[in-house]
């Protein structure tokens, strides 16, 4: 009985909110495959393939998260994040290919929640956002 009350909450959570999420990458494969996958998973995807045009967006309509790639042309992801966090508290996920662990810490100390490697598996990431957005909940 406890378990189909805990089963019928979440459902209900479920249809109770829809999370918007923006998803930032140069790459646009990248933020195509995402809007796909995110979208199969019943969130809002915005998408967009530079810093300047992601800031416009959250500042026109914050999402619930941004997933934010670190190396785009003019505005990269860090000077975003950096500005973000100036304004809001929108959970980041940052992607890169960089392997360094000081790119890792640099990342999380400018305040990123979260930092995903590329090539990443769509899984992972899909997970990552489902346990910020359960930070988020209005």
């Amino acid at each position: 009985m406890i378990e189909s009350k805990m089963y019928q909450s979440e459902t209900d959570e479920k249809k109770d909110k829809t999370y918007n999420i923006l998803a930032v990458d140069d790459e646009t494969q990248v933020t195509l495959v995402l809007k796909r996958v995110l979208e199969q998973e019943g969130y809002i995807v915005t998408t967009s393939n530079d810093g300047y045009a992601a800031l416009a967006k959250v500042i026109d309509s914050p999402p619930d998260l941004v997933i934010l790639d670190i190396n785009m042309p003019g505005i990269n992801g860090y000077q975003v994040l950096r500005r973000i966090r100036e304004e809001y508290d929108i959970p980041v996920i940052m992607l890169s290919a960089n392997q360094d662990v000081s790119c890792i810490d640099n990342t999380i100390g400018l305040g990123a929640d979260d930092y995903i490697r590329k090539p990443f598996h769509l899984r992972e990431l899909s997970a990552r956002v489902k346990a910020k957005l359960r930070r988020v909940r209005k």
